[in-house]
């Protein structure tokens, strides 16, 4: 007989990568019967950019690929942490009364997995309304980042608060799965008694990609996921673009961009012509898209963010799996990673500004033989230790473990 396995969604897509893409599809291949329960938004699922399926996937439940969808109208209200916090003290599941679980406790799943904070508190209500049912159940905490990030622009009372349901919520949690090595000991020292195993964001292996990066006259830098007036630095990135085309030629791919709900991103006229914009591309589709990059970027304020200093973001690994290497700022995972395995360049500033990558890559304009090198080490270190086949199995050893727990 399957073993019963339910993805608890509060946030993300349907679709998402790591959930639906990764981790769902590799627990189907495994012969696991895999429901997944995730929001909607005015009566629509939504993709990846944010748009809104408003002519598809419009049933309460669904068979997709083989995966179970069942799905709830996401609340807009404002969470009451200090309510949940006494909801999780009472030791009881009577006040977990919100859509997410009680979609969940129907299920009478053997393993729940939360992909979120929010998730992880309707799993503790599940997991204790199955136990006084008499179904013994396991939840995992799959933590995709951390919270409550103490750097977060947020009242120090609620930050207090979500560290105490964190607290709560750890002892209830059979696993924790995280994305890196600083998140894990964060984790860690708050709950030591609960395993804990980090499985990357990276991607499958790509079978075709270009090597020789640096080889050309010009250089190609490319960014690939979200990118708006929040987030990717778009207008430090066209001030790197437009300082470094003062001395070489340099040009910029983007590949995603802003969400479909959002303006479309402003491109001066005068760089146009160095600009490559694809838009949001099929998940299996990045690598064709990424052949003519020699460098990835990723720029993330790590003074003010715990959590982007502690990233190991999707991007990341799709860089590298594509022999890119990466030009980052001193976030210290990145940093710890691209030193040890000598894959990418790191601007040693919590904060860099455009200047200080138009150094970077006037170095690295200049020292192609570098790029190549980094190139090797980026596809080496995928092929060896990285791409999802190696996270696979730690993802399968994790459920066996929790099976035989």
């Amino acid at each position: 007989m399957a073993i019963n396995v339910c993805f608890l969604v509060a946030e993300h897509p349907f679709l998402d990568a790591r959930i639906f893409k990764k981790e769902a599809k590799s627990l189907l291949k495994r012969g696991y019967q895999v429901t997944m329960i995730v929001p909607r938004i005015n009566g629509c699922l939504f993709d990846v950019d944010g748009t809104l399926f408003r002519d598809s996937y419009r049933e309460a439940s669904f068979i997709f690929e083989g995966i179970r969808i069942l799905t709830y109208e996401q609340s807009r209200s404002e969470r009451n942490h200090k309510k949940l916090l006494h909801n999780l003290r009472s030791d009881s599941h009577t006040r977990f009364d919100n859509p997410l679980t009680q979609l969940g406790i129907q299920q009478k799943a053997d393993i729940y997995h939360a992909h979120e904070f929010d998730s992880l508190y309707s799993g503790i209500g599940i997991k204790r309304a199955l136990a006084a049912a008499g179904k013994q159940s396991k939840l995992i905490y799959d933590s995709h980042e951390l919270e409550a990030d103490p750097l977060e622009k947020a009242s120090v009372r609620t930050k207090k608060v979500k560290q105490q349901m964190l607290e709560a919520m750890l002892h209830e949690t059979d696993y924790i799965i995280t994305v890196s090595e600083s998140i894990k000991e964060w984790l860690h020292a708050i709950d030591s008694q609960t395993p804990i195993q980090i499985i990357c964001n990276s991607p499958p292996l790509a079978r075709e990609y270009r090597s020789g990066q640096g080889n050309n006259q010009e250089l190609v830098i490319a960014f690939e996921g979200v990118m708006n007036h929040k987030r990717g630095s778009f207008r430090k990135l066209l001030e790197v673009l437009e300082l470094c085309n003062q001395e070489f030629e340099l040009k910029l791919k983007i590949i995603g961009g802003s969400k479909k709900s959002e303006i479309a991103l402003s491109i001066p006229d005068h760089l146009k012509d160095k600009v490559i914009h694809t838009g949001w591309v099929d998940y299996g589709s990045i690598s064709e898209a990424m052949k003519d990059a020699d460098i990835g970027w990723i720029d993330l304020d790590a003074e003010h963010s715990l959590n982007n200093r502690f990233a190991m973001p999707n991007k990341f690994f799709s860089y590298l799996n594509n022999a890119v290497p990466v030009l980052t700022n001193q976030c210290k995972d990145m940093d710890d990673f691209i030193r040890t395995y000598q894959c990418g360049y790191v601007v040693r500033k919590l904060q860099a500004t455009a200047e200080d990558y138009v150094k970077a890559i006037r170095f690295l304009h200049s020292n192609r033989g570098e790029i190549r090198k980094m190139s090797r080490h980026a596809r080496q270190v995928m092929e060896s230790k990285y791409c999802w086949e190696h996270m696979e199995t730690r993802l399968f050893a994790i459920y066996q473990y929790l099976l035989n727990a």
